[in-house]
This record gives structure tokens, sequence and C-alpha cells, in this order.
């Protein structure tokens, strides 16, 4: 740990002692208990935290251990609950990651287009950091990430994120967003907050079809999904959901008839999930979870022109593809999930011991496509000019198992209240890379006619990239919240975790909340944190073909720990560390009325990367690029140091008017990120506009709008009710490849609005149509100059993406 964090530790606990004495404290490790009911309410309480869940707003306490917890206005820290219900019952969106997008505004998730594997799999992030800056749970524990580590798209570049739609949306209770800082609660990736996922387990049967398209006639979108959940004998629970889903490829190329394809990849989700609790005796129980889901994806690459054309012999065949041709990415994911735990009491004292299974792979077949430099070879030797035009190019997985013990008990009698909880963690991780059928990237051309190797689109990992790395970590944490009078609480964690890779790490947390009155309570914290890089960070290595300007050249991604990266300079990635601050108010003035206002600052240091290009022109590396065939190099690393500021608003108001009842919600998000200071190692000195250049800088500050806002109604009077939603998506601005110091101008893209309508009419009490349409007045983003863009088109995949209006219906039935 660096003396840095020594400092910075050493102040927060200095503030410990001020705010409350020896009293240490940490609701660490992803591991909680699944969510519990609250203390008793009054009839009016009820009533306002029914309306708020309508509204998908309210306040919850995630990142509590405390089992008899209070009320949802005690929160110290802001967290939006967000129930699934009316989500998928009525919502226009199939899966979760657009359903919070357009529900969460401090939450952000736009489907990439032209952009890789980036294309198979949604990311998503908080506050506008990077998605892997943002932790995951499921029930209370942690799940694990993708294999996949994104290298294009607008969003999240250079980072790994968890897979959200690999969970099916009718097998989810309810969605808690932590916006604070909590690295410090639950360990590794909780700098910009924490998501918990709680899956259902009532009882009864449901099921949903629904079928929805663009308004352009394509993207079709077909859902068929149920639940089931049923009491066991032995007086616990058993649920089960699965789903398939298929969503069509879209395509918004310009001009029309062009050979490029962009828009949203084509899907075909199989997701089965299992959940549930069984009692063993009086005072404990055993409970599970296990979840599966296959994917098969496709993803349409950079168009190859045809004769007449720079591409031809070089990346095309006139044999085979005279007119050009566009190569698909296509991928199998399979993803597996699984918790398996006891939990129990004795003498007061709350236990849960669990073990969790997460597993991810991404397998890739490259279609529709060819290897050049074998057309070639194949036409000197007298042949056709052919190739295959498909290929395995390998792929990746990751794995994670994760082990923990917790304790808790609250004691009534000391002070107004006191909660103690410790325990443990033990986590193992796996990250491998397996290579491709030789043609997937052999180059054969020997003659030297130009053909470029490996297939077009995505060239297949090589034996050089294979790897297979793992890592372990141990941690131990303590929590203590205290209630120190019936108006005011503190709550103090401390974190000590410990990593095979790079050492250890040393964070505390501290918040405390006071009720300045029966309807105002304030609130605030301060934290330290920390992310480990990830393995998928630290091992990826592929030679990929980049699009610049409209042109292709082809670049090495070299691992941290490769040759190649020492010689550049680059040194070894070590963990993110963190401050974070937040300060806020909750004000109930009536029952069916409640805003929240939250303002926070989080600063980062050492966030690691994908740095900007090396090409054949580097003193140290240029020579050894040339001799590889391949135009420039990038690597992972702690390059920049990074402020980021911004405020949560949250507003609800529910009325009875004109014999129909009213539910009305805002929320809005605004946020800043600037990069502080560029990390230049000694060996770069003086090159800091290679390690970050200023389309770079501009990924980090600006991948997210730096403001968001939902304003949302639901009607409801007899058989029929209606929703309507305006979101709005403030500006961004991204860089360009020529760059402002070539004249030319970043790409500005304004802020724009959409909205959400439907109608639904109920049959019966357990059956309900509702049609509706997303994005109804067909807004898209500020047209940019495609030479400049990320994907080459006139729009990159910024704020609500570029596919237009589209429309849906859903039939839903309980049985």
């Amino acid at each position: 740990m660096s003396q840095h964090r020594s400092r910075l530790f050493t102040a927060v606990t200095t503030a410990l002692w001020l705010g409350g004495g020896l009293l240490v404290s940490a609701a660490a490790a992803a591991q909680q208990a699944p969510p519990v009911t609250g203390e008793p309410q009054t009839p009016a309480e009820e009533r306002a935290e029914d309306a708020r869940a309508k509204t998908l707003d309210t306040v919850s306490v995630l990142g509590s251990r405390r089992i008899q917890r209070s009320s949802d206005t005690a929160s110290m820290s802001p967290v939006d609950v967000l129930p699934m219900d009316q989500a998928v019952e009525e919502g226009a969106q199939f899966d979760l990651a657009q359903t919070l997008q357009y529900a969460s505004p401090s939450f952000t998730s736009t489907r990439q287009t032209g952009a890789d594997g980036a294309d198979l799999i949604d990311g998503a992030a908080l506050r506008g950091l990077g998605s892997d800056q943002t932790l995951v749970l499921v029930n209370g524990k942690r799940r694990h990430t993708v294999s996949l580590v994104n290298i294009y798209g607008a969003r999240n570049r250079g980072n790994t994120g968890t897979d959200l739609n690999s969970l099916p949306l009718m097998a989810i209770d309810a969605v808690e967003v932590l916006r604070d800082g909590a690295a410090a609660q639950y360990g590794s990736d909780a700098i910009a907050g924490v998501m918990n996922i709680s899956l259902k387990r009532s009882k009864g049967c449901e099921a949903v079809a629904g079928y929805g398209e663009y308004t352009r006639g394509d993207g079709e979108n077909w859902l068929a999904t149920a639940y089931c959940g049923a009491e066991l004998a032995t007086g616990g629970m058993f649920a089960v959901t699965g789903e398939w889903q298929d969503r069509g490829r879209s395509d918004r190329s310009v001009p029309k008839g062009s050979p490029r394809i962009i828009g949203d990849s084509e899907v075909t989700n199989r997701t089965v999930y299992l959940n549930g609790d069984s009692p063993l005796g009086e005072a404990a129980e055993v409970y599970f979870t296990a979840g599966m889901q296959s994917r098969d994806a496709s993803s349409a690459a950079f168009a190859r022109e045809g004769i007449g054309s720079e591409d031809i012999p070089s990346r095309n065949s006139a044999a085979m593809y005279p007119d050009g041709f566009v190569p698909f990415i296509d991928g199998v994911l399979e993803d597996r999930y699984g918790i398996l735990g006891l939990r129990g009491d004795v003498s007061q004292w709350h236990w849960d011991l669990s073990h969790t299974y997460g597993y991810n792979e991404l397998r890739y077949t490259i279609n529709g496509t060819l290897n050049a430099s074998l057309a070639n070879l194949d036409l000197l030797n007298g042949g056709a000019g052919i190739s295959p035009t498909s290929f395995d190019a390998g792929g990746f997985s990751f794995q994670q198992k994760t082990s923990n013990f917790d304790v808790s008990r609250y004691f009534d009698s000391a002070l107004a209240g006191v909660n103690v909880a410790f325990g443990l963690e033990q986590r193992e991780e796996r990250y491998r890379i397996r290579e491709g059928e030789e043609g997937s990237y052999l180059d054969y051309d020997g003659a030297g006619e130009g053909g470029n190797p490996g297939s077009q689109g995505f060239p297949g990992f090589q034996p050089g990239d294979v790897t297979d790395k793992s890592r372990d970590s141990t941690a131990g944490y303590v929590d203590v919240e205290v209630n120190f009078t019936d108006r005011f609480m503190m709550d103090y964690a401390v974190r000590y975790e410990d990593y095979s890779d790079f050492g250890s790490t040393l964070d505390g947390k501290i918040a405390a909340g006071f009720r300045a009155t029966d309807t105002v309570m304030l609130r605030g914290s301060v934290s330290t944190g920390f992310r480990a890089p990830s393995l998928q960070q630290k091992y990826f290595s592929s030679t990929i073909t980049d699009f610049i300007s409209g042109e292709p050249v082809d670049v090495v991604i070299a691992s941290n720990d490769s040759e190649l990266a020492a010689l550049a300079g680059v040194p070894n990635l070590t963990e993110e560390t963190s401050e974070s601050a937040t300060l806020g108010l909750t004000w109930t003035p009536r029952d069916n009325v409640s805003l929240t206002l939250d303002l926070y600052r989080i600063d980062i240091d050492d966030r690691v990367v994908l740095s900007g290009d090396f090409d054949t022109s580097d003193p140290a590396i240029g020579p050894i690029l040339e001799a590889m065939d391949v135009g420039l190099a990038r690597f992972f690393f702690n390059a920049v140091d990074t402020k980021t500021e911004g405020a949560d608003l949250t507003v609800t108001y529910d009325f009875d008017w004109a014999d129909a009842k009213w539910s009305t919600y805002l929320g809005a998000n605004w946020n800043k990120t600037e990069v502080t200071h560029v990390n230049t190692p000694p060996a770069l000195a003086g090159r800091e506009d290679t390690l970050l250049p200023e389309r770079d800088r501009l990924f980090i500050e600006n991948g997210a709008p730096r403001s968001k806002a939902v304003l949302g109604v639901d009607y409801t009077r007899g058989s029929w009710s209606a929703s309507a939603k305006g979101i709005y998506f403030g500006e961004q601005e991204l860089g360009t490849f020529s760059g402002t110091e070539a004249g030319v101008p970043n790409q500005h893209y304004a802020s724009k609005a959409s909205a959400d309508v439907s109608v639904t009419y109920a049959f019966a009490e357990n059956t309900k149509l509702t049609v509706g349409g997303s994005n109804v007045f067909d807004t898209f983003p500020t047209k940019q100059n495609p030479d400049e863009t990320d994907n080459g088109h006139i729009y990159e995949s910024v704020q609500f993406g570029l596919n237009g209006a589209a429309w849906y219906v859903r039939l839903w039935h309980k049985f």
C-alpha cells in the first residue's frame, strides 16, 4: 500500500474518532444477506412507499448489514430502488440494461455499433465513470464480470464490466442502485457505486409474450418469458424463470444501399434462472441461486470494397467479392452463475456462509469473410484466388469463485441501537485466451503481394496471444452502525484486502445521517476506495484492424506483461485508488411527496485506460512494429488521475384526481469528469500526447452525457392505464482522428430529448395488453463527419442510440 493511501486512510480514521470514538465499520463485501423487511410502518408510510415503488423511486439502505433495518427515509446513503414489475408487465424495453437506461438518471448503457465484441454485450455504468467501476451484486453476492474488454466504441473504452442482459427481466424483483463510493464496504469495483439485483421468490406463475420493431421495419424484437414460484414442503421457496429473446439486426447506414451495416447487432438469448431457500431446523436455512444463458450474436464489421478500390488485393479478392463485402463478427456467449449458502442465528448473532461461482465465455466465428493473403497465394499458384469464407477466430473466458463468511448482531440496548458486523472473503479469478484456427490469423502470402493476413473484420487470436492467468485475493472487514439518538446515526467501515498480483489495500468509510425535523434528513459520507485492474486488462493481447479516417490499419494490443510493453516503457498495472465524498438531504413533507438531493465528488488516481497510438516512428518499438507488419500498438496502463463532480435529484408526487390515480417522478443527474493529470512513466517523459491524445481523453471525460433526466407520469383508471416518460440527454463532445491541431473541430453532440408512451388495458385482474412506442418523436443524435467518428458513420453510439422510433406490444398473464 502506497504512502499516499496510508496518509489518506489516516485522515479517514481520524474522522472516525471525531465522529464517535473507537467504533469502526465496514459493511464490506458483496456478500450481504438478501433484502429483508423493515420495521413496522404506519399506514401512511406504507401508502407513500407503495406509491414511490410504482414510480420506480424509493430510498433503501443497500450497504447496511443490519438485519432489522430502519425505514427507507433513514438511509445514510443515496439509494434508488427500482421495482421491475411494471417494466416486466408493460415496459418498452425487453432487457435489463435498456430498462435501467430509461429509468435511472445516473445509469448509462448505450448499445454500440461498429465496435467489434462491444456490439455483442451492452456495457453499463454509473455517474459517467467506467463500467468496471460499478460493482454488481445478485441477491447481495458479487457477480462476475464479462471476459470481454472493450477496445472500440464511444462508451467504456478499455473497460470490462458486468453483462446485465445475462439475467432475465422476469426473474428480477427489484434493482437497488447505491449512488455512493462504496469500495470500502464492498471491495473492488465499487468506486462509482453498487447495484444489487434482487431475484423474485414469490408464489404463483406469470408469463409475458412481446413483440416490437423500429418504425423503419427492422430490428424485430421477440420475447417469450415465464416465471413460477412455489412453496416447498419444507416451508421454503423455489422459483424458476425461463426466457427466450430474439432481436433482429437494424441498419441505419447512409446512403441507402451502402455496403456498411450500422445498427443493433443480431442477438438470440436462451436463459434459465433458479432461486430459492429451505429451512434447516429452527435456526438455519440453505439458499441457492443458479443461472445460465447461451447467446448467439452477430455484428457487422466495416465493409471491404470491391473492384477499383485499394481493398483489392490487400483486403479483398476480385474473384470472391467483386462488389465488396461486409464481414460478420459472430459470437457465442456462455454465462453461468451460482450461489450456495447457509445462514442462521445463534444467540442473537446472525451468520451467513456462502460460495459464489461465475463464468463467462465468448467464442468468435467470422463469417462472410476471407483471408486475403491466402486468396492471393491461391491466385499466384494459378488458382481462382479464393479462400475460406468462415474462420474460427478463437475467444476468451473469465472465471470467478468467491467464498464469504459474515456475522452480525443488533444491540437494541446500546445507545439508541448499535449494529456490529464482521466477516471474511476469499476470491479466485482466472482469465484465458484461446487461439483461432490458422487461417484466421496466418500470413500465407510469402511473395509479399500485399494480401493482408487473417480473417477480414476480426483477425483470430494467434499462438502468442494465448494466455491462462489467475490470481486470488483475501479480505476482512468490520462494521459498526450506531444510532446515537433517534435522530442522529453514523456508519463506519474499514476493509483490508490483499491480492496475489499487486499487494494489499486498506480502505475506510464514514457516513452520517441527521434527522433535522420529522420530514427532513441530512446525510453525508467520506471514503477511500480502490479497484483492482482486471485480469482482462492485464493480459488481453490481439492484433486487430482499426479504421482511422476511413482507412484500415492493423493494430496490436499488447498485454501488460509482454516484451513489447516493456520495450515501450509501460510499467506494470496496479490498483486504482479513490477518495469520495457525498452530501445530501431527503425531504418528505407529505405522505405522497418525497425529494432527495445529493452532491458528490470522486477523485480517482491511477485509472487504468487504453493508451493512444504508438506508431512505426516510435524510437523504442517502431522497428519492431514494422517487423510485425502492423502500423500501431496500444497498451493498458495506469495513465491518468481524474476528478468527477455531480449532483443527483429525485422527486416523486402521487395523487388522486378525476377518478384516477396519478404517479409522477422526476430524476436528474449532472456530472462532470476531468482528467487532472497524465501519469507519464520516466521512459515516456514528454510523450503525454501519445499516451493520452485528445481523442482518448474525451472518451474518458465525455463517454456519457454530462446530464440526464427522466420525467414520468403514470395514469390508472379502472381497467385502463397509461404511461408517458420523457428522457433528456445532455450534450457530449468526442474527439476526431484528425484532431483540433489540424483544424478539425471535435464532434459536438447537442442535448436531445426522447419520449416513451404506452397504453394498457386489463381484460381481467391477471391479464393485460400493452401497446406503446419508444423514442416516439424519432430523435437522432447530431450528425457528424463519418471520416472522423469511431464507427465510420454519421452518428456515434451515444446518448439514446441511432435507431430512431420503435413500437411494441406486450401481453402479460398471471396464473
